[in-house]
């Protein structure tokens, strides 16, 4: 991306110089975010539409531009996330910037990672080191349901399992639901079934750390260079080594977003929807309907759902969780919350918060005037007392 800001530049940096054509929107996707700037991309607007932008001598001009968020877009509140297609003006094209004056309609959009238009999910887990949790992996499994974007599971690693494991896990996720996609970045096994799942269209990447999501990508976009850490030896869990999201062109056309890997991802998920985030229970339920229209599939009567699946399990273990979150919620009103959320590898609590303003040491000027009006009522009792 460096690369890309560094090249040379043609000359001319205004609307008013005649070697550039700027009759059309300059549109864009950004591709990563850094403090208060924006690397976007521009569209490359081909000759068939008789737009192609040059610069005089022949030169094409900068695809990429390192742009700012104008005032009226903050004032308004309009964020500007990795993947948004913006529409850029006054640029720069000598030094390369921009500012970004709108972001155009969002066809989807996700706070945890930040991506914006995104079209689907690649979760990547490993079969060994660490050794695949079924809990962990549904828990995954159910959170990325929740986005609305397809699904593509990938488990790495494994070369380093016997083909009886293998099987075991292949069938076993094909009652889950999902056909997964045995792969090994180190052997290059599956990584072409992979890549023809990217093609022409945004991907996140996700998943708990050390499972290879790095490496993948590094195989993908060999220019990305991303830093990859071995497992922990001790706790047989991997080290971070993604800090934040940027998107990665793919050779075959499309994007690719590297988010940091976590180990257990918040589960914000409504308890009335949660049955839907588990293609066994969608499948139940698109075949026959509980008695109970609000019917939570615990121990209600002819639900149609409660079953011997073996998730059904892990459903009411989210369940609990879900409805917990939601009683907290719940007593949390219009008002500030008086309830801040922890999050550990246990799951998430909520707790009390210190009293607002309570503990918080009064500004300078709030000392000021509280000295000001003490000398006037000081100024006025001593004129009384005369």
């Amino acid at each position: 991306m460096s690369a890309d800001l560094d090249a040379p530049r043609p000359q001319g940096a205004n609307h008013a110089d005649p070697g550039f054509s700027v009759s059309v929107p300059l549109l864009g996707t950004v591709l990563a975010v850094q403090a208060n700037y924006y690397h976007v991309k521009l569209d490359v607007i081909g000759e068939a539409g008789g737009r192609r932008q040059k610069a005089e001598g022949g030169k094409a001009l900068p695809v990429m531009l390192l742009c700012t968020r104008r005032s009226r877009l903050k004032k308004i509140g309009q964020r500007v996330m990795v993947g948004d297609r913006v529409e850029v003006e006054e640029p720069d094209w000598e030094g390369g910037r921009g500012a970004i004056a709108q972001v155009l309609p969002r066809r989807s959009m996700l706070d945890r990672p930040p991506v914006a238009n995104a079209d689907q999910l690649l979760l990547v887990f490993a079969l060994v080191e660490p050794m695949l949790d079924p809990h962990q992996l549904s828990h995954f499994l159910v959170k990325a349901e929740t986005t609305q974007l397809q699904v593509c599971l990938c488990l790495n690693k494994s070369d380093l399992a016997t083909e009886d494991e293998r099987d075991r896990w292949r069938v076993r996720l094909q009652e889950w639901g999902y056909a997964p996609i045995l792969m090994s970045v180190q052997q290059a096994i599956g990584l072409a079934e992979v890549e023809a799942q990217l093609g022409d269209r945004v991907t996140i990447v996700s998943g708990p750390s050390g499972v290879g999501k790095s490496s993948l990508i590094n195989w993908l976009v060999p220019h990305s260079d991303l830093r990859v850490a071995a497992v922990s030896g001790k706790l047989g869990r991997g080290r971070h080594t993604t800090r934040h999201v940027e998107l990665f062109e793919l050779p075959a056309g499309g994007l690719l977003a590297d988010t940091p890997g976590f180990n257990q991802p918040d589960l914000d998920c409504a308890p009335e929807a949660l049955a839907t985030c588990f293609p066994e229970a969608r499948a139940r339920l698109a075949t026959a309907n509980c008695q109970f229209s609000d019917c939570l599939h615990r121990d209600e009567p002819n639900c149609v759902v409660r079953g011997d699946w073996e998730r059904y399990e892990h459903y009411l273990s989210f369940l609990e969780d879900a409805i917990a979150r939601q009683e907290a919620l719940n007593k949390l009103g219009d008002s500030e919350s008086t309830m801040k959320r922890k999050s550990d590898r246990d799951g998430e609590q909520y707790e009390p918060k210190l009293e607002t303003k309570k503990y918080r040491r009064p500004s300078r000027r709030v000392q000021q005037q509280t000295l000001q009006n003490m000398r006037y009522d000081l100024k006025d009792a001593s004129l009384d007392g005369d």
